[in-house]
């Protein structure tokens, strides 16, 4: 997955696109004059020496060696140009950079995908006993996107011959031609011992299809999954399938890991997640999580229509260059073409190659019924493209698009403004990636619009775990757990997060394990073990009351500050919620509730450091509880970096993980005063992975 910045096209997603190739290699990473300690600079995460990052690709392991490939912009800490970067750890936490893996050509920049070792030489591109390190990839051809091409993304493969350290391009590719799908990519391989295949998950879309190779090389399309279960908030990305066991049983189900931006639980990128079985062709939704999954139908209530933009516009006032004077028919040539309107004819504002802005505004009406509804697409850039409410020349009410062109419904409840003359008005202020907006059928109604409800279940609540996957492993390694890694980062903020040398983080490698709970089978996300390797210094308390603290200095035997793990648990009956703050010496803080009773849990980084660079980041953001506890006390699991949260509940049954940005790492646990206590308590300092440098 990837970053749309073109300004003449947006395709569904920021994070799936470029807008030039590099023609020539930049500067290796031991050119780099970065220290790894710069301000918000992680100590316990991986992070480049410099530049852009996002998703993790290619994971594997071999001979000793994890290998963690990853989307990269070498020449700016913004997103652009996809290449592969690359880097190799002993033990998953501390890591050297190597030069660059794989460069764009002349098909095009390099997306997201996969790597696998052919330990039993299928392809015949190495011999068994050296086996060769397979990438299945995306390439994305620009220039044919611009000519409003639906087959910009085709499948691609390249190979390695020394444990990945160089690699040759396949002379056929691609090795999967697009069928006519404009979102297509992120190949993710595994072997299917039963079928006795390599099985590939790829995203189309708003589903996945799922693909087999006996070597490889040479792909069949088998079936395809999700097209009506699951949330299509957005454009799915970076899936995979894996086979886990249940634990506590000698069973073993399929889960698919399905990336979607935006359409997240708490706003923007999010990772859901799917348990069921795989018979080399087709995956089958577990029972009792379909009937979890069941979708709810939208309603479009009929009323009283304004305007359904099928003719002239009749006492609209037009003003700049992004609206005509009638409404478009679908969409302007070398444009995606916006789905879900009615009709011919809708608002489209992605003029002159959505450079144009402009403003439409609606004659007066009377508010005489308690909802106006109507359906809305395009870009999600508040204040700047969607459609407002004004009464007393005064915006009440705003909306904008999800970064899709997919309208969809949405509804205001105008009930307070009843017998007031208001005015719509529809703005494009914005040109460039997703800087236009799409409106259709205005109706004044006594009910409100819904959309369709997709439940979903997600592998991560908080906003900022994205694209992940697990590092590949042969059947007769050593290493057979799996081990998950993602982008900690958000397309909500992501090109504007306050660094510059370099931008994005992965989280700390976890495991993957399948487990039971009242809500039937779900994943648990557990850090690694080899994190307690970094733990210097500790402090310790048996119980902590409402009101009271405990604190632990940041700073590391090296002098760096480096990063804190709070470990505590709860009683899982508590009769009140526990309520705490991670502060820091500055005055800055999170505040976490867990509130046993109802079953949720809420993070508040409104208070964190640095929350001015997007509207999108000063959030509460919410999880449900699950826990697999019944009345015994619930493990809460926190380890605080320079610039990131992670929670873990009950062996990770729950799990969140956030962005922040403050002065100092919050150093103090405060309970509040109304909190519950809190036992076995401990804080320990983690030494830095880069003190080395």
């Amino acid at each position: 997955m990837k970053l749309i910045t073109s300004v003449f096209l947006s395709s569904a997603l920021i994070g799936c696109s470029m807008s030039n190739i590099s023609s020539a290699p930049a500067s290796s990473a031991s050119e780099s004059v970065a220290s790894r300690n710069e301000s918000f600079r992680p100590q316990v995460h991986f992070s480049p020496k410099e530049k852009w990052m996002n998703d993790p690709n290619g994971m594997f392991f071999l001979n000793g060696e994890y290998h963690l490939f990853f989307q990269h912009n070498p020449n700016d800490s913004v997103w652009g140009p996809m290449h592969w970067g690359h880097a190799v750890s002993k033990d998953l936490l501390h890591w050297e950079e190597l030069p660059i893996a794989l460069y764009p050509d002349e098909q095009g920049t390099i997306f997201s995908g996969s790597a696998v070792v052919d330990w039993n030489n299928t392809s015949g591109l190495g011999t068994v006993d050296n086996p060769p390190i397979v990438a299945l990839y995306t390439y994305h051809n620009a220039e044919k996107e611009a000519q409003g091409r639906d087959d910009y993304q085709t499948q691609a493969m390249a190979y390695s011959l020394d444990q990945g350290r160089t690699w040759k391009k396949h002379s056929n590719n691609p090795v999967i031609e697009n069928p006519g799908i404009a979102d297509f990519r992120d190949p993710k391989v595994m072997w299917h011992a039963d079928s006795n295949k390599w099985i590939m998950a790829l995203a189309q879309k708003d589903h996945i299809g799922f693909y087999s190779s006996p070597n490889l090389i040479d792909w069949t399309a088998e079936s395809t999954f999700g097209k009506d279960v699951g949330d299509h908030g957005g454009v799915w990305e970076c899936p995979e399938l894996l086979l886990l066991p249940v634990e506590g049983s000698d069973e073993e189900r399929y889960v698919l890991l399905v990336s979607i931006s935006p359409g997240g639980p708490n706003g923007g990128s999010a990772t859901q997640y799917f348990v069921g079985d795989f018979d080399g062709k087709n995956f089958t939704l577990d029972k009792t999580m379909k009937a979890t999954l069941a979708p709810t139908e939208a309603t479009f209530p009929s009323g009283q229509v304004f305007e359904n933009f099928e003719s002239t516009l009749s006492g609209w006032n037009v003003t700049g260059e992004a609206f005509t004077s009638s409404p478009v028919n679908g969409g302007y040539p070398g444009q995606p073409a916006p789905e879900g309107y009615q009709g011919a004819g809708l608002i489209n504002s992605f003029a002159d190659k959505d450079l144009a802005t402009g403003t439409l505004v609606s004659p007066e009406f009377t508010i005489n019924q308690p909802y106006i509804n109507f359906r809305i697409g395009g870009g999600n850039l508040p204040g700047e493209v969607g459609i407002q409410l004004l009464v007393d020349n005064k915006v009440v009410k705003t909306e904008t698009g999800k970064n899709t062109e997919q309208l969809t419904f949405a509804s205001w409840n105008v009930q307070q403004w009843a017998g007031k003359t208001a005015t719509l008005q529809i703005i494009d202020e914005a040109s460039g990636s997703w800087g236009h907006t799409y409106i259709d059928d205005i109706v004044f109604a006594d009910q409100p619009a819904t959309n369709r409800a997709e439940p979903a279940i997600w592998l991560d609540y908080g906003t900022d775990n994205y694209a992940g996957v697990t590092f590949f492993t042969s059947p007769s390694s050593n290493e057979q757990r799996r081990i998950f890694m993602g982008w900690m980062s958000n397309w909500l903020y992501a090109n504007e997060v306050p660094t510059q040398q370099w931008r994005s983080a992965m989280t700390l490698p976890r495991t993957l394990h399948l487990t039971k709970t009242g809500q039937g089978l779900r994943l648990q996300n557990r850090l690694i073990a080899e994190v307690d390797q970094l733990a210097e210094e500790s402090v310790t308390k048996t119980k902590m009351k409402a009101g009271e603290s405990i604190s632990l200095g940041s700073e590391d035997t090296t002098g760096r500050e480096a990063a804190l793990r709070y470990r505590f648990k709860i009683a899982s009956q508590a009769s009140e919620k526990t309520l705490l703050s991670l502060e820091n010496d500055s005055g800055e803080a999170v505040f976490l509730t867990i509130d046993t009773n109802n079953a949720e849990v809420f993070f508040d980084r409104r208070q964190s450091g640095r929350i001015d660079f997007s509207d999108e980041f000063a959030t509460i953001q919410h999880a449900p509880l699950v826990t697999t506890q019944t009345d015994e006390d619930i493990e809460v699991v926190l380890v605080v970096d320079r610039s990131s949260v992670e929670l873990f509940i009950d062996n990770g049954t729950t799990v969140m993980t956030m962005l922040v940005f403050p002065t100092a790492v919050y150093n103090t646990l405060q309970l509040d005063a109304k909190s519950s206590s809190v036992s076995q308590l401990s804080i320990e300092r983690l030494a830095s992975i880069w003190a080395d440098e």
